[in-house]
């Protein structure tokens, strides 16, 4: 099962929040103070961290900087305050992901499974995703495209992120837009679409995101790419 550490001063966040992921098999450990919860990385077996922007002492960001120092463990960062700067700002210092308080517990979720996901990925090793013609960075921020930089919004990165962290899986509508929520940007059905599109059109030539008849879509890694029939 894996193990998720929580640092956090909120003492009356764990109980509840350890019982909602025990029940998605995920184990909780959380220390409200930020040197316990360092030393509780150090001693090893932490797949995942939770980390609260507000800290006593010293604040989430140095911390994760901390962490970056020495690990490439997933870390998810949550703020009260929800700012487009917090969230910047947590990503630039290593955060794989951010959520703001209070949050839905399921959304908690399914954003740890899915950088959990991405650690088991063909494509994953350390912070770089690789396949034949495209690379993302993700201590960069940054996709390339046959060795080219190519310049991608917030939306975009995280939009491929998600996809090619799962070759092979289908993503719904209803999975992007819950997944893309965390920009803080309103998304409809038919956004999702556009930006799908948009985003092929600055990956091309590579086409490995299609389209699924009925499901919604799927990255495609170059080694899978057999001409499935259900791909348009």
């Amino acid at each position: 099962m894996p193990r998720i550490l929580l640092i956090d001063d909120d003492e009356r966040l764990a109980a509840p929040l350890g019982n909602f992921l025990r029940r998605h098999n995920l184990e909780l450990i959380n220390a409200t103070d930020p040197q316990a919860g360092l030393d509780l990385l150090h001693e090893g077996d932490i797949d995942l961290v939770i980390l609260d922007v507000m800290l006593p002492g010293q604040d989430g960001f140095s911390v994760c900087r901390q962490i970056r120092r020495s690990s490439n463990i997933p870390v998810v960062m949550l703020s009260a305050r929800g700012e487009v700067n917090d969230r910047l700002v947590g990503l630039e210092t290593g955060a794989d992901d951010y959520i703001a308080k209070p949050f839905e517990p399921r959304e908690l979720v399914m954003r740890i499974q899915n950088i959990l996901r991405r650690s088991d990925s063909p494509g994953f090793a350390g912070n770089r995703l690789r396949f034949r013609d495209l690379a993302i960075d993700k201590t960069l921020e940054q996709v390339r495209v046959g060795g080219e930089v190519v310049n991608l919004s917030d939306r975009e990165y995280r939009l491929l992120l998600m996809l090619a962290s799962s070759p092979g899986k289908d993503f719904s509508r209803d999975d992007i837009f819950s997944f893309l929520r965390g920009t803080e940007l309103e998304l409809v059905s038919r956004a999702v679409d556009i930006q799908i599109s948009r985003l092929r059109q600055k990956l091309k030539p590579t086409d490995y995101i299609r389209t699924v008849r009925g499901a919604g879509y799927r990255f495609v890694a170059p080694a899978e790419d057999g001409g499935d029939p259900s791909e348009d």
